[in-house]
């Protein structure tokens, strides 16, 4: 019970340090460029910025460089991250204002390669004032284009940016859609998250049509999966049948501890490295490097 009250205490939040980080003895191998992921699902509540976080910092503990990029006004994703948003410019500034990323990127405290763009409070009302605005589905790609090409002028490469979205198509939605080139879509282990898939899958289609031809997904996680019942692998065995070689066949458990790590402003991956979720999300981080760059000894021997 002690544990269960300290969850959900603001103040002991505040304080708890953050655990766990460290390098992995075997690190990920760095992809051959970028890649830049946007995590979507229009169906609310699958676990997108749980996903988004846990991947991020699993990805960092493997040695790689990592931006993860916060869309959605809610800023669940600075939250996990320890992320103070408060007085501070975020990605509002860069969507409306064309302020550089790099004035407000802020690095993930203990992680030396782990860097947040935060959602600052005024990004609820970006979409509005985006309307107007000139190129404004592409106003994202213009800013992350160049501060990737700032990092890889100072020998700093990100080597993934992952876009949190909001469950929504709005604007927010379509830039990050149209600066990635792969989509990460995390589906939770029942029937109406199908039904949001679908729909994912029709928006991706407009805006490769539109304003991304290269955007496609890649990767399909399974979240919240509960292996003891039998709606959840149904599912699993409906989404391998669409996404045979985009699923990854590691789900993300229902976990208490994947949950509890936000109000500790921490990820799993550093509130509890050796729990049942933070091992799934290392797993799933591992196998996303692999597709990233599966031949990468080979490349750097024949060098």
């Amino acid at each position: 019970m002690a544990d269960s009250r300290e969850t959900f205490n603001p103040a002991i939040a505040a304080e708890r340090p953050v655990i766990g980080i460290r390098r992995l003895k075997e690190g990920m191998p760095t992809p051959i460029k970028t890649r830049i992921f946007t995590i979507a699902n229009q169906k609310g509540g699958v676990g997108k910025t749980t996903s988004a976080v846990n991947i991020a910092a699993a990805l960092a503990m493997g040695g790689l460089r990592v931006l993860v990029i916060d869309l959605d006004p809610q800023g669940n994703a600075c939250t996990a991250l320890g992320i103070d948003r408060n007085n501070d410019a975020g990605m509002c500034d860069v969507l409306v204002q064309e302020r550089d990323i790099a004035d407000v990127v802020k690095r993930v405290a203990g992680f030396p390669h782990l860097e947040c763009a935060p959602a600052d409070r005024a990004l609820a009302e970006a979409e509005i004032n985006m309307v107007g605005l000139v190129a404004r589905e592409s106003r994202l790609k213009l800013a992350l284009t160049k501060f990737l090409a700032l990092r890889e002028s100072e020998n700093e490469r990100i080597d993934y940016v992952l876009i949190d979205c909001p469950p929504s198509l709005g604007l927010l939605t379509v830039n990050a859609l149209t600066v990635a080139e792969e989509v990460l879509v995390p589906i939770q282990c029942e029937y109406y998250s199908l039904e949001g898939l679908s729909q994912l899958m029709a928006t991706v289609s407009q805006i490769q049509q539109i304003l991304n031809p290269t955007l496609k997904i890649t990767t399909v996680i399974l979240t919240m999966f509960d292996s003891r019942t039998r709606l959840a692998n149904d599912v699993a065995n409906t989404v391998r049948q669409y996404f045979p070689t985009e699923l990854i066949d590691t789900p993300i458990p229902r976990a208490v501890r994947v949950s509890e790590a936000p109000s500790f402003n921490q990820t799993v991956m550093t509130y509890d490295a050796s729990s049942v979720g933070a091992i799934a999300y290392m797993t799933v981080a591992r196998e996303i490097a692999r597709r990233g760059n599966p031949t990468l000894t080979s490349e750097v021997n024949s060098a």
